[in-house]
């Protein structure tokens, strides 16, 4: 705190208040800064500070395609600083409800259209590799470490066959879109004037159509009914013009929301046995059922579901 109250006093920020905003799943905080009726966001990269500049040059991408990113207002690369556009507290999931879903998840599908037409040069691919890269997390952190699941060789084949099946399905849709990769409830803010203000974007990549958009319908912190999820799901692709029949779309849908899944089931377990982030244990059981039961849709992924119906959570 030292440190940034010393770089603010040599800027015009030098007499706000400073109080403690959030944190995320990074070692990134966040502090909002007050003064008569001003408010504005400090991001203290000061533990990550080779997150800034893909922040900062991906936010230049958003902008420039119209979509409502905090734009940046002052900046210390050296000590990790960043001061951004207040967007106030008040995010998706604050709002969500039964009456308001359908009407709320339309304006953020919009807003992943406006997305997609952001430039992808030079953003790292969402390719096979990194595909299994991620997913790979689940049998490390979740399964061995996290509840312990004995697994025979038999288990570990059903792993490695499921894995290739989803990612050989997700990458038979369109590719190389401005994926966010964290597009959900807790990552979407209703600003002051009721618009969609869009954050946490700094790890975007090039990927897969669905990616983002099964990131809002599946999100992991709230749950609406599967075929208003489907139905919106549909209504996107119909909002992109894509000309691809019901099933094909929903099972690019399906899988691309398989190997989120699994990859957040790696990372919740993760952050929780490294860093000590027990948070988002609560947020386990969700993110296991839709694995579960979205795998059980699937012949390739059957056996997958069958083995982590054997999983009790701690």
């Amino acid at each position: 705190m030292q440190e940034i109250k010393a770089w603010l006093d040599k800027t015009r920020y030098k007499n706000f208040e400073i109080e403690l905003a959030s944190a995320d799943a990074s070692f990134r905080q966040y502090f909002r800064l007050r003064s008569r009726g001003e408010s504005y966001i400090l991001m203290d990269s000061s533990q990550e500070k080779a997150s800034l500049l893909p922040f900062i040059d991906i936010t230049k991408r958003l902008l420039e395609v119209d979509v409502r990113a905090p734009k940046i207002l002052a900046q210390n690369l050296e000590a990790g600083f960043l001061i951004l556009d207040d967007f106030g507290n008040i995010n998706y999931l604050d709002v969500l409800n039964d009456q308001n879903f359908r009407i709320l998840y339309t304006k953020a599908m919009e807003e992943i259209l406006k997305m997609q037409k952001g430039s992808t040069a030079g953003l790292p691919l969402y390719d096979k590799a990194f595909l299994h890269f991620e997913m790979e997390l689940m049998k490390s952190w979740f399964l061995e470490q996290y509840v312990k699941l004995p697994l025979s060789i038999e288990d570990e084949q059903i792993i490695e066959d499921a894995l290739n099946a989803i990612s050989e399905v997700v990458l038979t849709q369109p590719q190389n879109v401005f994926v966010h990769r964290d597009y959900h409830s807790r990552n979407i803010m209703l600003t002051h004037e009721a618009e969609i203000g869009v954050i946490d974007y700094q790890d975007a990549m090039s990927g897969a159509i669905t990616y983002d958009l099964v990131s809002l319908l599946k999100d992991l912190y709230i749950e609406y009914p599967k075929d208003e999820v489907r139905a919106l799901a549909l209504q996107f692709r119909d909002m992109l013009g894509l000309e691809v029949d019901n099933a094909t779309f929903i099972k690019w849908f399906d899988f691309m929301g398989l190997q989120r899944h699994i990859k957040v089931l790696g990372i919740f377990a993760r952050l929780y046995l490294r860093d000590g982030k027990e948070g988002y244990l609560k947020d386990l059981p969700l993110t296991l059922r839709y694995t579960i039961e979205t795998a059980a849709q699937y012949e390739e992924t059957k056996a997958l579901s069958d083995l982590l119906k054997k999983v009790v959570l701690p």
